[in-house]
């Protein structure tokens, strides 16, 4: 059944925030067949909201969606109340998006892969990216090519990207997938500083969040 507006929140706010990403009316279908239609959210400074759905519920179309990435869809989109359209540039700079694929170059060395990665906003240090490196579980590893990694040490080389990232927004697809114990309360623990800051997060994940913040849930379910 596709999805219309359905959010929820394990606390409520006593006030509410502009919000920095808006969607109205959503709609979109894939091979004929529609995955979400009316669809409503906003997410606000200090948010963390989890999207959810079973498999084919349309989870990562969304996310590629408001990155960007995916132009088949109807309604509209809005960065801190302009249509992203009208700012793409200043919605971008704003954004860091990370795919259910990780997002390394397996060739390079983890140092390559960040400091490649940031320079298409803001060059960091090597003291930036091994301090990045160390805060993930991976001290050390900073010159230690990414196909000699396992995929989880691949996944984390991905996940240091958040904390040398100036964004606001994190757009998050499926972002715990081979991460061991120590790597889910990392990532969890990176989740919740974001938003602590002002930060604001869309992930998608069938891990169950146990974050110290609230927590909003977009079921596209339902």
């Amino acid at each position: 059944m596709p999805a219309s507006a359905h959010t929820s929140s394990d606390s409520a706010s006593p006030s509410q925030p502009t919000p920095l990403l808006r969607a109205q009316n959503l709609f979109c279908e894939r091979d004929d067949r529609v995955l979400f239609s009316d669809l409503h959210f906003s997410l606000a400074a200090g948010d963390l909201m989890q999207v959810q759905g079973s498999n084919g519920s349309g989870k990562t179309t969304l996310l590629r969606i408001l990155c960007g990435l995916n132009s088949s869809y109807e309604g509209a989109l809005f960065w801190e109340g302009v249509p992203i359209e009208e700012d793409r540039e200043g919605f971008l700079s704003s954004l860091l998006y990370l795919g259910h694929r990780v997002g390394v170059n397996k060739v390079l060395t983890a140092r390559e892969n960040l400091r490649w990665s940031c320079s298409l906003h803001a060059p960091v240090s090597d003291a930036e990216i091994e301090e990045a490196l160390y805060s993930v579980g991976l001290a050390g590893y900073a010159d230690i090519s990414c196909r000699n990694m396992s995929a989880g040490q691949q996944q984390r080389v991905s996940l240091a990207r958040l904390l040398l990232s100036p964004a606001r927004l994190w757009v998050l697809d499926e972002p715990f997938t081979t991460l061991d114990v120590r790597g889910v309360k990392v990532l969890e623990n990176l989740l919740a500083d974001h938003v602590a800051r002002g930060g604001a997060v869309l992930v998608t994940t069938h891990h169950t969040l146990e974050v110290p913040c609230a927590l909003r849930r977009l079921n596209l379910d339902r």
